[in-house]
């Protein structure tokens, strides 16, 4: 798992995951997606473990000036957020307390975005199903991802699985802490970022994602 591999793209390094995915023998899977990248990865899971694919919507915290530097996350609803943050890098930046609650309204405004375009197509189901599948293309700092994995946690699914072609070794371990398991292509020693993994790794659009989504749930939109 410490070998560094490259995948051509998404579809690829999403159909190598579900190959591991489906030899747990997963108990009524529901794969929800980290919008964008992480959709195309998690159409594959969902597609070979015949399951519904949706999102979790989550959103960095970006560094004044630095906005790929993540301080904390965000996810879920306006009203009820789950907010991850590094409070050590904060204190270091001296970011104050203000400009922290102006990113997440921020972000949360992006989400509630997200949520309306999505809506029409993501599945008619609960995450109070067996098995939650999370899955991204990749995880760095993991602050997104664990937002993520917080936010469902308290939908109280029965089993809560990360998963992800690749990860950074701090970030890999945070996925065991916060998931039941986690399944993990490659833990590389190196890692740089996630685009450094792939050949190909061209931004997800969001009519991408409306794509993808209305494909996995067999739904549909006009326009």
């Amino acid at each position: 798992m410490r070998r560094r591999l490259i995948f051509a793209d998404r579809a690829e390094a999403g159909g190598l995951l579900a190959a591991r995915l489906q030899d747990l023998r997963l108990d009524h899977p529901v794969v929800f997606a980290l919008p964008r990248g992480g959709v195309p990865i998690g159409a594959e899971v969902a597609r070979s473990l015949s399951a519904p694919l949706d999102v979790v919507f989550a959103r960095k915290l970006g560094a004044p000036q630095q906005p790929e530097l993540a301080v904390g996350a965000v996810a879920g609803v306006i009203d009820a957020p789950e907010i991850v943050l590094n409070r050590r890098l904060i204190a270091s930046l001296r970011l104050s307390e203000a400009f922290i609650l102006q990113s997440v309204g921020r972000e949360l405004e992006v989400i509630e975005r997200q949520r309306d375009q999505y809506e029409a197509v993501r599945p008619r189901t609960s995450v109070e199903h067996p098995t939650a599948v999370v899955v991204d293309d990749g995880v760095a700092t993991g602050m997104t991802m664990q937002a993520a994995l917080r936010h469902l946690r308290r939908k109280q699914p029965t089993r809560l699985l990360a998963a992800t072609p690749v990860a950074a070794r701090e970030a890999a371990a945070m996925l065991q802490r916060e998931a039941d398991a986690a399944v993990l292509l490659s833990v590389p020693r190196r890692f740089g970022s996630v685009g450094g993994f792939y050949r190909s790794f061209t931004q997800v659009s969001d009519e991408e994602v409306i794509a993808l989504l209305g494909a996995c749930n067999g739904r549909h939109t006009s326009g």
